[in-house]
């Protein structure tokens, strides 16, 4: 079978390690060849070429600046990528037949382009739904149903119904994301009754974020060495978040949360990330210098994992104004490293119920200080200590039985 994967994820090797290129793999391991387009953009001055690894094709197709840019190149540069990839498929892929075509959100903006390659070749589609745009924007306040961002907003919902349209199936990250989706989308809830009836599976369905488990925990001399080495304590129950500090995060929150713990001396909190929020976290540090946190932008890969295998919780934040359930993939980092997870979120997602019902973390909603005050309280006693190591044994199983490639690989072969 010929698959065709569409991302904007820049990467230059299917052996790199994330959500997509793990699942490609498996795709690859079951004898298949996969094509991908990968976009460079234009700012790294680099011309369009392929990657060829065995059975994988990478297109590393120039695009214009998307990042890093002005609104009005990040505009042109957006409206500009469903025909360059179009114009990619047909000059290097044109002699491939595809069967299958995997695309992710987000964006939304590869509909025409999956569209494409679906009538071309008659190929079957599947939708990774990993984001539901543009509502989240709006639940944040980045975009409006009313006024002039009312127009932006219905031109992105609109972009969003045809990629439902053209989707033969849509992965949903969680059950509370098929939910949302056949609620909000009743033309996509008519389909799903309709291929329940003539098929037995519907058209919508879980297909959450997974990758190829590694046991990433560290060992205690290791566990020294990686705490002296960041000056991080060895006395104190370390929580850590790692990954994105942007807006959906509710960074504010976050910090609020941690202005209430300064004078704490059983904890320490290390963030390590780097997004559009990052100032203001590194600000709140110059203001207050507080004791018990650290804050780093950068560390390298392999080196961050053995960072956070070092710690006693892994964090995850979200905005409690979301009303579309997200389910962040650096969950999965946190098992990985066999660290319980402690989520601070909206009441939309069902992260912080896989969480907890797996036995492995606790969870706070997003908009209560004193919840969370709480929560690092029952973290902290002397009872819960005890525990955490069964905790991390839950963590890394939970990741094997629930989020492994390899049952993602046959959600989509339809297994």
């Amino acid at each position: 079978m010929n698959v065709l994967f569409l991302t904007l994820l820049d990467f230059e090797s299917v052996y790199e390690r994330n959500i997509y290129t793990d699942l490609l793999r498996e795709f690859l391991k079951h004898g298949h060849c996969v094509y991908t387009i990968s976009p460079i953009e234009r700012r790294k001055h680099k011309k369009t070429y392929l990657v060829t690894e065995e059975q994988s094709v990478i297109l590393r197709l120039q695009i214009g600046n998307t990042q890093k840019t002005n609104i009005v190149e990040k505009g042109i540069s957006t409206v500009l990528i469903e025909p360059q990839y179009i114009l990619g498929i047909k000059k290097y892929f044109g002699n491939i037949t595809f069967d299958l075509v995997l695309y992710t959100t987000p964006p939304i903006t590869l509909c025409r382009a999956a569209a494409y390659v679906k009538q071309r070749d008659r190929a079957r589609t599947y939708l990774l739904l990993k984001d539901i745009f543009p509502q989240n924007a709006v639940d944040i306040g980045l975009l409006s149903k009313n006024g002039c961002k009312g127009i932006l907003y219905r031109y992105f919902r609109k972009k969003e119904k045809k990629l439902y349209e053209i989707s033969d199936r849509i992965g949903c990250m969680s059950e509370a994301n098929v939910r949302y989706v056949l609620k909000h989308n009743p033309e996509v809830g008519k389909r799903n009754e309709e291929s329940k009836k003539r098929t037995g599976r519907g058209i919508v369905e879980v297909c959450p974020n997974s990758i190829e488990p590694i046991d990433r925990s560290v060992t205690q001399k290791e566990r020294r060495e990686i705490r002296n080495k960041y000056h991080i304590p060895l006395d104190k129950t370390v929580f850590v978040y790692g990954g994105n500090l942007g807006k959906p995060q509710g960074i504010d929150f976050m910090l609020k949360c941690l202005h209430s713990q300064k004078k704490n001396d059983k904890v320490f909190f290390l963030i390590v990330g780097s997004g559009t929020e990052y100032s203001k976290i590194r600000r709140y540090m110059e203001k207050y210098r507080p004791d018990n946190i650290a804050l780093h932008q950068w560390i390298p890969k392999d080196e961050y994992d053995r960072v956070i295998a070092a710690c006693d919780v892994g964090m995850i934040f979200l905005d409690h104004r979301f009303t579309i359930p997200n389910f962040p993939s650096r969950l999965l980092g946190y098992m990985s490293a066999k660290v319980p997870v402690l989520a601070c979120t909206d009441t939309a997602t069902d992260i912080g119920k896989a969480i907890t019902e797996g036995g492995f973390g606790w969870w706070c909603g997003s908009d209560s200080i004193y919840k969370f005050e709480k929560v690092i309280q029952s973290i902290t006693c002397i009872e819960t200590k005890a525990i955490l190591e069964d905790m991390k044994e839950r963590s890394f199983r939970a990741l094997c039985d629930l989020y492994h490639t390899k049952s993602i690989y046959n959600i989509i072969k339809g297994n």
